[in-house]
């Protein structure tokens, strides 16, 4: 089994022994230290290879996005907070998932899943075939190729180097960078509303200050600099 060298910075002791204690729960994690704040965990982001971070968000001297800034090679990044409205700047630096306070081990339990799922789709590097015809992609699933109708797909979502095309029934992934997916003509129906997210223009039912909701109910996060990419709409 596969492990992954993760650490924790919180600088609330009882939310830092919380988090620390739930990932002890799961033999993937390889924790190397549980740090009170971002100063101190420095020594041990500079001599080990992280895989993933635990951080929580408002800390005394340096926050915890000033630490995602300094250490955006870490693959994954989970920030824990008892603050939400820092949950759409938060994916603007690479956060595979956000957790409000108090942490729940149902909830932690859910990151872990998402994590363990990033961590394979990143080991197996699944590929994007070009596409047949003008309305369906080819993706390559280990030795089969799979087919997916454009109109299928309700979102794409940037993971590093790879992205998942989502569709109503299934999360497909491709080794190609969300950005270069969308100059690809097959994709002019996206529209860029984050950096981590692109959605079909058809399928926006309501735009709100901060998010956008897609048919079926799934809403997206919406950044800052992307909002005006969605000025045809209003």
């Amino acid at each position: 089994m596969a492990t992954f060298n993760c650490i924790i910075i919180d600088d609330d002791e009882i939310d830092r022994l919380t988090v620390l204690s739930f990932a002890k729960k799961f033999p993937v994690l390889n924790i190397l230290g549980a740090f009170e704040s971002a100063e101190r965990a420095f020594s041990t982001i500079e001599k080990e290879k992280i895989d993933i971070l635990f951080l929580d968000i408002d800390m005394p001297g340096l926050t915890g996005m000033e630490l995602r800034q300094k250490a955006l090679e870490i693959p994954v990044c989970v920030f824990i907070t008892a603050h939400p409205e820092h949950a759409v700047e938060s994916f603007e630096l690479d956060t595979l998932d956000f957790i409000v306070k108090p942490v729940k081990l149902e909830r932690f339990s859910q990151t872990m899943k998402r994590i363990e799922e990033f961590m394979e789709i990143k080991l197996k590097s699944q590929l994007f075939e070009s596409s047949i015809g003008g309305n369906t992609i080819y993706i390559k699933e280990g030795h089969t190729q799979t087919k997916v109708k454009l109109h299928d797909i309700l979102y794409l979502e940037a993971l590093k180097d790879y992205t998942l095309v989502v569709t109503n029934q299934k999360r497909h992934c491709v080794l190609s960078t969300i950005g270069a997916l969308l100059k690809e003509t097959h994709f002019q129906s996206f529209v860029r509303i984050h950096r981590s997210y692109a959605v079909q223009k058809q399928y926006i039912q309501k735009i709100g200050s901060q998010e956008i909701e897609l048919k079926n109910n799934v809403s997206i996060p919406v950044g800052r600099s992307y909002k005006d990419s969605l000025a045809f709409l209003l």
